[in-house]
């Protein structure tokens, strides 16, 4: 693609967001029809019943961008590798909808999106390794990573989508500087098709993407920061996707080593996310979203100073970065918000969201801090709602 003016790349963000704010209700609509709605269960934080077919506007919307840019102003190359990308991030999307619905094994998904990820490598989108077989493992392991990263960080309303939307804006202006032109774009529609989400998303949600629309966007963003190269004298281009996608990665890291470190399996369900943890500590659901939407915001910057710095600098920033994100694991992780798995009657283990989590003041090294910020906890119920309460869901 060639050189695009800076109002057009506003056009690009623009009309797949409006596009999105537009689909939204429909999607609403048929979800409520089809009775397609996210009931209440231990491990989930929501207190009704929710629908969760957003996904398919957010799928909606970017394809027709993109299918209308091709189509207005195709690029001189690579649109056979584009229509392959989009197409499995479609077969994602569908298999998400199909999880969401009936509900699918965990190995079955990460088989599929190792696929994906080997389809990605075939198409010369992959990690650039001296080694072809190291490529191939690097280059599955972060579609598959980043892909799940985004499906574990929809816990909680417009974080996914928030992290996404500034996640493809800071992999837009990354691009832009590189002369990425056709990366750029994708990304810029891609976050405008996040953004839009939000209007429904954003808390209190009136519907949720889903797995169809969070394993999509994980996917597309994983692809699109494959495709980044950078130019500077530092080498350092490896990093960038990595502090650009810190928040997610940090998040599936975090919750992956509290779960194995508690014998649990890290695809359980449950409230021990980032998101869950700062809530605990007082900090309302808005205000815990703000807060991570900053910390994507802070990576995004980061990383585009470590495009312009000097290497040894650019080694501190990192270094700097990794010493933070330690810290707060750490602090984090002794929130407790979990028990150990119980015995089920007929000897069946289940892992069981703590009923205390969130009735009881934080005890340990977390109390000064929620006294500081004046934290105040309130009991909730997280009683499940009947499937009968799906049907008294208001209409707007």
């Amino acid at each position: 693609m060639t050189y695009l003016h800076w109002w057009a790349y506003i056009i690009v963000f623009a009309v797949p967001a409006l596009l999105t704010v537009l689909f939204t209700p429909i999607a609403l609509s048929i979800a409520r029809r089809l009775k397609l709605f996210d009931i209440p269960k231990p491990g989930k934080a929501h207190k009704s019943p929710v629908p969760f077919l957003g996904g398919a506007a957010i799928v909606a919307a970017f394809a027709a961008i993109v299918l209308g840019a091709s189509l207005i102003r195709p690029p001189k190359s690579g649109l056979s590798d584009l229509a392959a990308v989009l197409g499995i991030a479609l077969v994602l999307s569908a298999m998400g909808l199909i999880d969401d619905i009936r509900g699918l094994g965990p190995w079955l998904r990460l088989a599929v999106e190792a696929g994906a990820g080997v389809g990605v490598w075939a198409l010369g989108t992959r990690a650039h390794l001296l080694s072809s077989p190291l490529g191939v493992l690097v280059t599955v392991a972060w579609v598959v990573g980043v892909t799940n990263a985004f499906n574990l960080l929809d816990n909680m309303d417009g974080l996914s989508a928030g992290v996404a939307a500034i996640a493809g804006g800071f992999l837009f202006v990354a691009a832009f500087l590189n002369g990425q032109f056709l990366v750029a774009s994708l990304a810029m529609a891609l976050a405008g098709c996040a953004f839009g989400f939000l209007r429904h998303n954003f808390h209190p949600a009136r519907i949720y993407m889903g797995d169809a629309g969070s394993l999509f966007l994980g996917f597309l963003i994983a692809a699109l920061s494959l495709q980044l190269r950078t130019h500077s004298a530092t080498r350092m281009h490896f990093v960038i996707p990595f502090l650009i996608l810190g928040v997610p990665l940090f998040d599936t890291s975090l919750v992956t080593i509290t779960r194995l470190s508690h014998r649990r399996s890290p695809f359980d369900g449950g409230q021990d996310h980032v998101s869950h943890r700062l809530v605990r500590l007082g900090i309302p659901v808005r205000g815990a979203v703000i807060i991570i939407y900053a910390g994507g915001v802070v990576l995004g910057w980061l990383a585009l100073i470590v495009m312009r710095v000097d290497r040894n600098t650019g080694f501190m920033l990192v270094g700097l970065v990794i010493t933070v994100a330690l810290i707060f694991g750490v602090l984090l992780a002794l929130i407790p918000v979990r028990e150990k798995p119980e015995k089920e009657p007929g000897g069946a283990r289940t892992s069981r969201v703590r009923e205390s989590a969130v009735q009881h003041p934080v005890e340990g090294p977390w109390a000064t801090v929620a006294t500081l910020v004046g934290a105040r906890f309130v009991p909730r119920s997280r009683e499940p709602v009947p499937m009968e309460m799906a049907e008294s869901i208001p209409e707007s």
